[in-house]
């Protein structure tokens, strides 16, 4: 049984620094002071962090543990100090202390107990930002076709992603589409009842995206989620709008290309719909996964997941594991279990010990 003191040191440690995307430099001095006092080399790239076990080897296959170290802003419902952990032996309290610092320590524990280790492949610690805000300069940065560990040659072959998941290894996650969209009208004097009233054309758009049916479905995820999450129009009371906007969340599935579910909306639609963004991808492992194999062996539970990670950031087969909850994540309150974070660490290890057997068949 791994000592887990100070990595929870070290999680109340990270609680107590605020890491908002964009903003993590301060918990990444922190994390990359922590593995100085391991003995653990290691760079910094940006606001990220990169190790490598001591006795890698280019000629090895590499498995890499990811998580993110960044977090979301407070909600205004806290009823404690979103920076303070507390004191209480069994919860450490605060924001990002479930999404993501109890993967971010576990992680660590795990890369530290096989860092000295003579291994059949190689191990990387991935400690990342900006995963909240799908920002260009954490992820999507270290592991893009140009980026930062292609560039050096030390590209991972496979991914153990960190997210609160309980320990259930996620073998597939829906991606995320979010369209804004915009109806247009003509502007008029409501009392003369003139113009063309947007909201109108909206409302019409919203009742067909809410009736939609995709025909494709997922042998892993089911169907495309579709939801009206915002509304705007409207300047006063007695001006017909000629405008209205509102967003749409769309959660993908392997079933369909981000831009064929734009088209296929857009094509029953009258309001004009403009993706924010179409590389966040729906992500499964791939079939035969050494991953998928290793959790079946140890009797880990796999499902397939709602919501994204790092994983639509990397084209290598890939589970989602960590310890926490995701029902607590971007809420108030939010809060892990010391037991979840010793639970985690030693399911990590047992993972790295039978991984090995598991990519020879």
């Amino acid at each position: 049984m791994i000592d887990c003191t100070s990595y929870i040191e070290l999680l109340r440690q990270m609680v107590g620094i605020p890491s908002l995307s964009k903003d993590e430099g301060a918990v990444t001095a922190l994390l990359s002071s922590a593995l100085d006092r391991m003995g653990i080399s290691h760079k910094v790239y940006k606001n990220n962090i990169i190790a490598l076990n001591r006795n890698y080897s280019a000629d090895k296959k590499t498995l890499v543990l990811d998580a993110h170290i960044d977090t979301v802003p407070a909600a205004e419902s806290y009823t404690r100090d979103p920076f303070d952990a507390g004191n209480d032996a069994e919860i450490i309290y605060g924001l990002g202390s479930n999404d993501d610092g109890g993967c971010v320590v576990a992680m660590i524990a795990a890369f530290e107990h096989y860092y000295d280790k003579e291994l059949p492949f190689n191990l990387m610690l991935s400690l990342s930002s900006e995963e909240e805000c799908s920002g260009p300069d954490g992820a999507s940065w270290l592991y893009a076709a140009d980026g930062v560990l292609r560039s050096e040659g030390i590209y991972p072959d496979w991914a153990i992603i960190g997210e609160p998941t309980g320990m259930k290894a996620a073998t597939s996650e829906r991606g995320l589409l979010v369209i804004d969209a915009q109806a247009q009208g003509v502007s008029g004097h409501a009392a003369r009842n003139e113009g063309v009233n947007a909201i109108y054309i909206a409302l019409k758009d919203i009742e067909t995206l809410r009736e939609y049916k995709f025909e494709k479905l997922s042998e892993q995820m089911g169907e495309v989620k579709l939801n009206i999450t915002q509304i705007e129009a409207g300047k006063a009371h007695n001006i017909i709008p000629d405008s209205c906007k509102f967003v749409v969340d769309i959660r993908p599935t392997d079933a369909y290309t981000n831009q064929e579910i734009l088209d296929a909306l857009q094509a029953v639609c009258k309001s004009e719909l403009k993706a924010r963004k179409l590389t966040n991808k729906s992500s499964a492992s791939r079939k035969g996964s050494p991953l998928v194999k290793t959790a079946a062996s140890l009797g880990i539970e796999t499902f397939s997941s709602p919501t994204t990670s790092n994983w639509i950031r990397m084209d290598i087969d890939a589970i989602k594991m960590g310890p926490g909850e995701s029902s607590r994540s971007h809420k108030s309150d939010e809060y892990i279990l010391t037991s979840e974070i010793a639970s985690g660490i030693e399911t990590y290890i047992r993972f790295i010990d039978n991984f090995y057997g598991n990519t020879l068949e």
